[in-house]
């Protein structure tokens, strides 16, 4: 079946790795909207108007979802938010009961093929224990590439890091310590 959303998360190697639900990528996407055009032809489907896209375990809100397909199947979905406001998603883990990953940004992309999720401007992401956030980053652009495990946050967002241009921040709880 094909994949619309894998999104996953981040967090660094040292915390563990924060796989989505695996099933999800078998459900079926539903999207509801104010309004939706659907072009076969171009594999183009755009969705407007208080967007709310659900599979399985995964939600994704914003004001505008273009969703595309190319020759091979896979698809890549871009989410955007009104001005002043935010996409979000959020999505539950594998591991362990009421595991989640949440994140926002003004600009949100997934790429089906490769499995990367983009946040753009005011971005951040959160592993979630119920809803207490046990991990969080914050910057202007975060990558994240869910088949190796790794991401990186930049402080503009165009993904790249300058002096000055602002900072990043990393919030990363205490792990309990391992018996002796």
């Amino acid at each position: 079946m094909k994949r619309l959303f894998f999104i996953s998360l981040l967090l660094l190697s040292a915390i563990g790795v924060a796989h989505a639900e695996k099933a999800d990528s078998e459900k079926p996407t539903l999207i509801d909207s104010d309004q939706l055009t659907y072009d076969d032809v171009k594999q183009v489907n755009v969705a407007t108007g208080n967007v709310v896209l659900t599979r399985g375990t995964l939600l994704m809100k914003a004001d505008r979802v273009v969703v595309t397909t190319d020759p091979s199947g896979y698809q890549f979905a871009t989410l955007y938010a009104d001005p002043g406001k935010l996409a979000t998603f959020k999505q539950k883990r594998d591991g362990g009961p009421d595991l989640w990953i949440d994140g926002h940004a003004e600009r949100i992309e997934y790429d089906g093929k490769t499995e990367i999720t983009k946040l753009f401007s005011k971005a951040q992401m959160r592993r979630l224990q119920g809803d207490k956030p046990t991990d969080e980053v914050n910057g202007e652009f975060i990558s994240y590439d869910s088949r190796t495990e790794f991401y990186s946050v930049n402080n503009t967002v165009n993904g790249n890091s300058q002096a000055g241009a602002g900072r990043i921040r990393a919030v990363i709880q205490p792990r309990p310590k391992a018996p002796q």
